[in-house]
């Protein structure tokens, strides 16, 4: 039986965990069609550029596991406050409490069209990682960090090691971030940083260390057993090379860069410290 198609319409600028229990729940009503307003449309809505470009948000959310399909829309008809898409219309449009209005009510009705409110009630929480998935016969490749201000130069870094095999995302928890990186960290607490991770469609499973230091994710390597540990440049350090070599497990360092046509990222720019 097929499902319904879903569709949410937004600027979905600097994307955060409210966004991603947005598309969550709302995929959970069908397919879900993102229509993400252009950069002239947010300027035309909003009276100031988006924080991020279109292409960098259109990257994210391609990216976003509950997403089926993005379309960039660059206006808003007067008569139809849905977009008009070029693919399969949508059958159910989902909204916030904040994006509520009823003028996109009374369109729906017409249209036989269902208009469903997904409540700030139903978006609490971040929903625990499922299961670990079956063994697919890959390799499984293992990544560590912080992952503070979620960003696409994370998405670029996780899309790259996945083509190594089933990746596996150890988040650090909150005490070993603020020992490492000082006072005002982390920005975000761990199961809030986990969740956005597992977000993405490129990892396995995302889970939150329980170790200390450099090598806080040691228990849960031990628990993944996998057959790589990939990090950036910036991520060379802290013991982790001399470890894998102790326990056999390839290791891989990647350059730092973007995805094509996008600028380079850092949370630490983003956050100013």
């Amino acid at each position: 039986m097929s499902r319904p198609t879903v569709a949410v319409s937004g600027p979905f600028d600097d994307l955060r965990s409210r966004h991603l229990r947005f598309l969550q729940e709302a995929a959970r009503l069908g397919e879900l069609t993102v229509c993400l307003w252009s950069d002239q449309l947010i300027r035309q809505r909003e009276g100031k550029p988006p924080k991020f470009p279109e292409s960098e948000r259109l990257y994210l959310l391609q990216a976003v596991r509950y997403v089926e399909r993005v379309t960039l829309v660059s206006q808003l008809p007067e008569q139809n406050p849905l977009p008009q898409l070029a693919g399969p219309q949508p059958e159910v449009w989902a909204v916030t409490e904040a994006q509520n209005s009823q003028a996109k009510a009374d369109f729906c009705g017409p249209h036989d069209m269902p208009y469903r409110v997904i409540t700030d009630a139903e978006l609490e929480g971040f929903p625990p990682t499922p299961n670990p998935p079956s063994p697919s016969g890959a390799k499984k490749v293992v990544v560590t960090g912080c992952y503070d201000w979620f960003h696409s130069g994370h998405v670029r870094f996780f899309e790259e090691v996945s083509a190594y095999g089933d990746l596996y995302v150890v988040v650090g928890h909150d005490a070993n971030i603020r020992q490492l990186k000082g006072h005002g960290h982390p920005l975000l607490p761990q199961e809030e940083r986990r969740y956005m991770v597992a977000s993405v469609r490129h990892v396995t499973q995302a889970l939150v260390s329980s170790g200390q230091g450099w090598l806080d994710a040691e228990p849960e390597i031990a628990q993944i057993k996998p057959d790589i540990y990939a990090v950036n440049e910036d991520g060379d350090k802290g013991g982790k090379r001399e470890f894998c070599a102790q326990h056999h497990i390839e290791y891989l360092v990647l350059n730092r860069r973007p995805a094509a046509g996008l600028p380079q990222r850092s949370s630490t720019t983003l956050r100013g410290f």
